[in-house]
């Protein structure tokens, strides 16, 4: 069994599809952070573990749900339909492949990430593609990847994710886990996976204001890592 983190803010439209097409052996852990629509209970009724986040914040949801999950590897992915859990098994078998044979005692921690692969026009909106190019370079030359997406689809194993000591609380958490990561000597890869027009109304990519936000909390956590 592998536990599916999904940070959830007012996702109630979108947590039917994404539950429902939760593949075998992957058990959703729906983060409610603080929502004022009925997600939570959506969630449940549809067999999912709620786990309560009341601070307000992508990082705060997150590891809320990281430390909530119970098994050896975790996903967590975007609860807004934008992703398929269907497929997460693919980034779990990279992970594998990733670790030499699932990982030992002697091989550093892997850590996959889903690069986005638009199937419709409004799917990433430029500005949004745009601040997420500009942050993988930076985040390219401080760590040494070549990653071309901090895709929020993701699996990594969570006891190794948990001693990386992440502290954002904000949008700023999914780029410090690569960074930390990166220099903790950590295997990083990407796969495509397809990234669909989100459900209902979006709270980053789909508005200017969240992008900028959003990348104005990463390029906090690069310049405070640098230093």
């Amino acid at each position: 069994m592998i536990d599916v983190v999904l940070p959830c803010l007012n996702e109630a439209e979108a947590l039917p599809w994404v539950l429902d097409r939760m593949p075998d052996g992957f058990r959703a852990l729906v983060v409610d952070n603080a929502s004022t629509d009925d997600s939570a209970r959506v969630a449940a009724d549809r067999g999912a573990r709620v786990v309560a986040a009341p601070q307000r914040g992508f990082g705060a949801a997150c590891h809320a749900g990281l430390r909530a999950a119970e098994t050896e590897v975790v996903c967590v992915m975007d609860a807004d339909a934008s992703l398929d859990p269907a497929d997460l098994p693919r980034l779990v078998a990279a992970l594998g492949a990733l670790e030499t044979g699932g990982g030992d005692a002697t091989s550093p921690p892997g850590l996959v990430l889903g690069r986005r692969r638009p199937t419709a026009p409004g799917a990433w909106p430029p500005h949004a593609r745009l601040g997420n190019a500009v942050l993988a370079r930076s985040l390219n030359r401080r760590a040494g990847t070549r990653l071309r997406d901090l895709g929020p689809m993701r699996a990594a194993r969570r006891d190794a994710l948990l001693a990386l000591g992440l502290r954002d609380r904000r949008f700023g958490y999914p780029l410090e886990m690569v960074l930390h990561a990166a220099r903790a000597g950590w295997r990083i890869a990407e796969i495509d996976v397809p990234y669909r027009p989100r459900t209902g109304a979006s709270k980053v990519t789909g508005t200017l204001g969240g992008t900028v936000r959003a990348v104005r909390d990463m390029r906090r956590v690069l310049a405070e890592v640098a230093r």
